[in-house]
């Protein structure tokens, strides 16, 4: 079951896909309504200025253990929810942001894949091997979301990778994917964070 995570983050500016159940946290509300097709409203409501449509099942304290974000992919695993989409991810405060990218870890770890969406960039956290055909021409980054990252092989890319990268390092920034089947595998137990520029290389 594939679904939409919509955060109160820089609006999404680009056409939101349509026929997919959205859950759409506080603010996102303002910039979602009407595009996208909302079935859950989540959060504290602490950022809205009108009554959401569908009314909220619950509304949550502002002051928290979780984020509205993170009680909205909660509440997705809890449905069923095996693919997100997430937009409005981007932008906002430097730690809402950060927050978001460790989201990609939780859903990785419940067996659900999340993609974080912008005009400009997607970003996902990714374990065994990494199929980057589909971005053809594009740049890609991968980072060590789990420490060390180790790679076993690749193929398909502008550059060859180190066998090993740690935190600290930014070594696997900025490839570029050459051919419709390049990939990247990861180590055992390894996790990448993979970013795709979506603009020029």
């Amino acid at each position: 079951m594939k679904a939409l995570l919509l955060l109160n983050g820089e609006p999404y500016a680009g056409e939101l896909p349509r026929g997919v159940p959205a859950y759409c946290c506080d603010g996102a509300y303002a910039w979602a309504k009407g595009r996208a097709d909302i079935v859950k409203n989540i959060g504290d409501f602490d950022s809205l200025k009108e009554p959401p449509v569908p009314p909220p099942e619950e509304i949550y304290p502002s002051e928290k253990n979780f984020t509205d974000g993170e009680i909205a992919l909660r509440k997705m695993i809890s449905d069923g929810v095996t693919e997100i989409d997430c937009y409005g991810a981007f932008g906002g405060r430097a730690d809402h942001f950060l927050g978001n990218i460790q989201l990609l870890h939780f859903a990785l770890l419940h067996g659900v894949s999340m993609r974080l969406i912008s005009e400009d960039a997607e970003i996902f956290a990714v374990r065994g091997t990494f199929r980057a055909g589909e971005f053809e021409g594009k740049t890609v980054s991968v980072f060590p979301f789990s420490s060390p990252l180790h790679i076993l092989d690749s193929g398909g890319m502008k550059y060859g990778y180190p066998k090993v990268i740690d935190y600290g390092e930014c070594r696997g920034v900025s490839n570029i994917v050459l051919s419709p089947s390049a990939y990247v595998a990861f180590g055992e137990g390894c996790t990448a964070l993979v970013i795709i520029n979506l603009g020029s290389v």
